[in-house]
């Protein structure tokens, strides 16, 4: 299990709500604890090849850089004027803004769009689920770059609904 998919679970987890989860592999152990306002990750290498051991330290360092990555994105919309919509991720995911990469992107900064429209596709679990636009109006940004990881609720479009 490489550090990808360690943050991945946590992340799934913390937005799952569940307060323990327990994951025991061939040679891994995790335990993911969550409390109210705080996350605890134990992870437990079996005995291994001393490689496999440098790689537990490595995990904690890149979860906690995850974390504030997240903080900074939700604020942003604050900062933009308030009439705009703004539209979130339902699920967690991979964020692509083209069907396939010979196709055109679904929309742009300044395209109008209906209720309906496809804006996205997000990638869970190797299912593509394509976003519709709950509202009219115009893509005034987009918060999110293509092939990224989103969160549940994480903002991806602002929309100027007049």
């Amino acid at each position: 299990m490489d550090i990808k998919e360690i943050q991945n679970l946590i992340r799934f987890v913390a937005k799952s709500g569940a307060s323990e989860v327990k994951l025991e592999m061939d040679d891994v152990k995790i335990t993911i604890k969550t409390g109210s306002d705080t996350e605890t990750t134990i992870v437990q290498q079996l005995p291994a090849p001393h490689i496999a051991q440098q790689m537990v330290p490595a995990a904690a360092p890149a979860v906690e850089a995850s974390a504030p990555a997240a903080a900074p994105a939700a604020p942003a919309p604050a900062d933009d004027e308030s009439k705009y919509i703004t539209i979130k991720s339902p699920i967690i995911g991979t964020f692509y803004r083209k069907p396939s990469p010979d196709k055109p992107l679904f929309v742009e900064v300044g395209q109008t769009i209906a209720e309906g429209d496809v804006l996205c596709i997000i990638e869970a679990m190797k299912l593509f689920n394509e976003i519709e636009s709950e509202v009219s109006g115009k893509v005034v940004k987009i918060l999110v770059d293509d092939s990224s990881p989103v969160e549940f609720d994480q903002p991806l479009f602002l929309v100027d609904p007049s």
